[in-house]
């Protein structure tokens, strides 16, 4: 009799109840449907294809472009008792050969494969031959905002792979990913030929990740305070633009104590093998990290992401902010942003050999991200509005709902700013404008004789750090550009006509005041969010993690592989004295319940 798809994701998989949609997905692919799933990080995507390569015969095909995964995702389905197996450039011809041998065998229910690999003529033909013999389940096409040439993860090969369709079209297809806005789902759906495909769109809010965007002025210093305050035993990712950067800011962390670890495109790749292991592998450690680092790591404890610099765009900045938080518990994305990134990433897209037609992409990719850090509206409506879809109300999980910022009138201070920028000469940047508007007399000032203009010293009602905010914004906006030849100069856009003519108001947050601010935080992290408080001081609980190591270390694999936390959490808070009470509680499949659970109910008794 053939098993229902609860009773594979209970019995395999561990879990009683699908959640949103995922019931609906694996019953129309496992029926035959095409699929086009879209689905925030840790919201299961990769059940709605493994139950239904497990409930139909032959193979289940998943293309990947990733091969960290690739491993993490065979490891995982090893543990639950599932056939599975990948081939990619990390394994040698002989390990390859065995792998095609037991696909031609029908003795596996999943196999992982690179795109480069799957178009291979050779390949291609092998599968035909596994078709006509044991059956293909289905393919998964993962990572597929990959095919869009307008993404930040664009991957030239996924565009050929139409060919499945075209090959194999009794096959059903599902396409899988994290993260399009709707340019980009129009993309997967013409690229890959999936315009009969039902598409399944869950809500991207990830409610259990706090949102807080922080005004730069000693970027490291500020890190380092929000790690000690909130995650000091926690693994992270601490995002930054540069390689040079990432080295600095590790070496910076490590030298204060911190288990941080450097992870960047230059490093050779055995390095960045061995770091990326320690990461998946040990607990509490810091990954420093380009944005090379990230796409695919399945570790699902990720208690914060951090950016010390600003990301390319919203898309680029919910991928990488997703990787916290996988297991649905509570986690932090902080960012730290000024006025120097705005010019910077400006600069970057002018500067560079695109087509305007993908500079003009950019640019607004990166204004809808501006917009996001200097909104004073709730984060989690700003998010989710990018990506078509509208938040019911205040999420109290950003710092603009928990700390409420005040708004100002700057019209005046705006155009001040604005008639500075055009007094001058249009080729200043933000720090010299705000000593000539401050009447500041400095080196440069008196050597642009900048004292007789009309403009010298009008804004000594604010301080250089308001004047900064201020400048910032007007950047941010678009009433200011960054003039490439000026060396970051700042000059005026079309857009400030208006507001220097007094047609249009331009209204500020304002910061909250640092003492209050500082009270606000105290009462706020007093309720602690960190979903094992009060485990780490539980003998049991440090038991059981110990079990859990000693066991992952034993297999070479992650510990969450063996359990994610989640489950640690209810065997201690179950205290279960049977494998029958053991097997009802959520992530233990009856793989794993015969494997270990007789070690975990020794622990639970040893200390009981």
């Amino acid at each position: 009799m053939t098993p229902t798809p609860r009773q594979i994701l209970r019995d395999v998989f561990g879990y009683a109840a699908f959640r949103g949609e995922q019931q609906a997905i694996v019953e129309h692919v496992t029926s035959g449907g095409d699929a086009l799933v879209l689905m925030p990080t840790g919201g299961g995507k990769s059940l709605c294809y493994q139950i239904p390569a497990l409930l139909r015969p032959g193979a289940g095909i998943v293309v990947s472009p990733l091969i960290a995964l690739m491993q993490d995702q065979v490891d995982a389905l090893t543990q639950l008792g599932v056939q599975a197996a990948f081939l990619n450039s990390s394994i040698n011809a002989d390990a390859a050969r065995e792998v095609q041998g037991r696909l031609l065998r029908g003795e596996l229910d999943l196999l992982y494969v690179a795109p480069e690999r799957l178009l291979m003529p050779g390949f291609l033909s092998l599968l035909e031959q596994v078709q006509e013999t044991s059956g293909l389940a289905l393919f998964a096409i993962d990572e597929a905002h990959c095919v869009s040439q307008w993404g930040h993860d664009f991957r030239p090969e996924y565009r050929a792979l139409t060919v499945l369709h075209e090959r194999f079209p009794a096959v059903p297809r599902i396409a899988l990913t994290a993260t399009a806005d709707t340019p980009t789902r129009g993309e997967i759906v013409e690229r890959l030929a999936l315009e009969q495909a039902h598409q399944f769109v869950s809500s991207f809010d990830r409610a259990n990740i706090r949102y807080r965007v922080t005004q730069k002025s000693n970027a490291r210093q500020q890190l380092q305070a929000f790690l000690e305050a909130e995650h000091a035993n926690d693994a992270g990712i601490v995002y930054c633009l540069s390689r040079k950067k990432v080295e600095e800011t590790a070496a910076w962390l490590k030298e204060r104590g911190w288990d941080a670890l450097p992870y960047h495109a230059g490093l050779d790749a055995a390095t960045r093998s061995k770091n990326q292991s320690r990461f998946l592998r040990e607990e509490g450690v810091v990954m420093v990290a380009t944005v090379a680092f990230g796409m695919g790591i399945d570790k699902p404890n990720v208690r914060f992401v951090a950016h010390l610099d600003l990301p390319k765009s919203m898309e680029g900045y919910y991928q990488e902010t997703g990787r916290a938080g996988r297991d649905g518990q509570p986690a932090n994305a902080w960012l730290a942003y000024g006025l120097g990134d705005v010019v910077s990433m400006r600069q970057m897209i002018d500067g560079g050999d695109a087509p305007e037609e993908r500079k003009r992409l950019e640019r607004q990719k990166l204004d809808a991200l501006l917009g996001y850090c200097e909104s004073t509206t709730c984060r989690h409506q700003t998010v989710l509005r990018y990506f078509g879809e509208e938040h019911p109300g205040n999420c109290n999980e950003c710092d603009n709902c928990l700390e409420p910022v005040d708004t100002w009138d700057a019209t005046q201070a705006a155009q001040m700013a604005l008639s500075c920028v055009y007094r001058t000469g249009q080729r200043f940047g933000a720090g010299h404008l705000t000593d000539v508007l401050t009447g500041k007399a400095t080196e440069r000032v008196e050597k642009f004789n900048h004292q007789i203009l009309s403009t010298f010293g009008i804004g000594k009602e604010l301080s250089p750090a308001q004047w900064s905010g201020v400048y910032r914004h007007l950047v941010a906006s678009g009433l200011l550009e960054a003039d490439i030849e000026a060396y970051g100069g700042l000059k005026l856009a079309a857009a400030a006509r208006p507001v220097l003519r007094g047609e249009q108001e331009v209204w500020l947050r304002r910061d909250a005041d640092p003492v209050k601010r500082k009270a606000q935080r105290a009462e706020r992290n007093a309720k602690s969010r960190e979903p094992f408080a009060g485990a780490n001081e539980d003998r049991l609980w440090l038991a059981l993690k110990a079990k859990r190591t000693e066991l992952a270390r034993e297999q070479g694999v992650p510990p969450y592989v063996i359990f994610h936390d989640s489950t640690l959490l209810e065997i201690l808070n179950q205290r279960p004295t049977s494998l029958d009470e053991l097997g009802r509680i959520s992530g233990v499949g009856q793989s794993k319940l015969a494997r270990y659970g007789d070690e975990f109910l020794k622990v639970i008794e040893d200390l009981a």
